[in-house]
This record gives structure tokens, C-alpha cells and sequence, in this order.
């Protein structure tokens, strides 16, 4: 990651060499492969890409929430001082939704930029 003056003690997520593939009869998807991202605080992080380039799945994996046949096969999620792939779901439940969320996005459910709120 890129000096920007800022010391590590600001970082609240960070992520290392994320991995998730997932494993078919066709054979292995490396859906995520090798991401690596740091959020300070304070920052705003958006996942933009074309469809298919692994957005959902990043994120989906950050919050541990990837369903066979995929898997986190590689990396370190760090929040809150803890590898999240390393605590038990029983602890990632009270994290999840409390500490660190996702917003889904439907296209058909969004708000059209055109219109003022």
C-alpha cells in the first residue's frame, strides 16, 4: 500500500492476499485472488468493477458469508485487532451487522441518480 503519512494504528480493516475460489465440477473459480486493501478510519471504501470482476465476493467474503461451493482459501481479514478467519461464528455473529456491515445493491432496487431526495 501506497505511504500516505498515515500510521498503521489508523487502519481499522485490513486485508491480505484474499483467496476465495470456488470449486465446481467444471473445475476451480478463482473468484477472489489475491486482494489486498487497507481502510482507515475515517475513509469511506466503494468496490467498483465490472460485473463478474469479484466485487460481491470480496466483500461477501470480508464478512465471511460465502456459501459452498465457495471458499475462503488464503489471506487475513484484520478488524478490531482480530483475523476474522480465525474466530469461531459464534463470535463473528455479534461482529457482523454490530461492527462491520455491507450494503447490498440491487440494480432494480436502487435510487435513480436523475431525481433529487
Amino acid at each position: 500500500m501506497a505511504d500516505n503519512g498515515k500510521g498503521k494504528e489508523d487502519i481499522i480493516l485490513e486485508i491480505k492476499n484474499l483467496r476465495t475460489y470456488f470449486f465446481t465440477d467444471e473445475g476451480i473459480i478463482k473468484a477472489v485472488d489475491g486482494v489486498d486493501l487497507e481502510l482507515r478510519q475515517g475513509e469511506t471504501l466503494s468496490i467498483v468493477g465490472e460485473s463478474g470482476s469479484g466485487k460481491s465476493v470480496t466483500s461477501l467474503s470480508i464478512m465471511r458469508l460465502i456459501d459452498p461451493p465457495g471458499r475462503i482459501v488464503d489471506g487475513e481479514i484484520w478488524f478490531g485487532g482480530q483475523n476474522l478467519l480465525e474466530i469461531p461464528e459464534s463470535e463473528m455473529v455479534h461482529i457482523r451487522g454490530n461492527r462491520i456491515s455491507m450494503i447490498f445493491q440491487q440494480p432494480q432496487s436502487s435510487l435513480n441518480p436523475v431525481f433529487k431526495i
